[in-house]
């Protein structure tokens, strides 16, 4: 398994790589933003979008390949306010459902906090679907829980979640 910051535009197989991983999440019920049916389509959309930030310097992505297959992705969003400098946010934290229960979201999440220390971030915020497996994750690495938030988005299949703020100094 090898973790590894993607820097320039994504190739056609990152891309489809990256949609496969994306739509197995969504279908799967992770709340990432999107509401099923996820369609390749879309995936690809959002990936070219992330593709562009990625090259402006506005987001980090960090990928999680194994036998030449992207499995595993983070991003930290990089640009924020003026007032923000010093905070970053973790965002799309996906382990394809083939291969989670291996350690490779920690080690994406690792990934991503000294991405985010070496851009000079001091503090990382993120959010997650209040009860999921991801919140055990951030427990887990240290991130410290606000109290959640009610109906603050909707499940993939359309019903209204509550949502666990966290943050963490790095």
């Amino acid at each position: 398994m090898q973790i590894r910051a993607v820097t320039e535009a994504l190739d056609p197989r990152q891309l489809e790589d990256l949609s496969a991983l994306l739509i197995d999440a969504v279908e799967g019920g992770a709340s990432l933003g999107f509401l099923t049916p996820m369609g390749p389509e879309r995936a690809q959309t959002y990936w070219e979008g992330v593709s562009k930030a990625v090259q402006a310097g506005d987001k980090a992505l960090l990928v999680a390949e194994i036998e030449g297959a992207i499995l595993g992705t983070v991003q930290v969003v990089l640009d924020m306010p003026q007032n923000q400098p010093h905070r970053g946010e973790v965002s799309k934290m996906i382990v394809h459902t083939k291969v989670r229960q291996l350690g490779l979201g920690m080690r994406l999440l690792v990934a991503a906090e000294e991405r985010a220390h070496v851009a000079g971030k001091s503090l990382l915020v993120l959010d997650t679907q209040t009860g999921s497996a991801a919140e055990h994750l951030y427990r887990k690495a240290g991130y410290t829980p606000l109290p959640p938030l009610p109906d603050y988005a909707l499940t993939p299949d359309g019903v209204l979640a509550p949502t666990t703020i966290f943050w963490k100094r790095i």
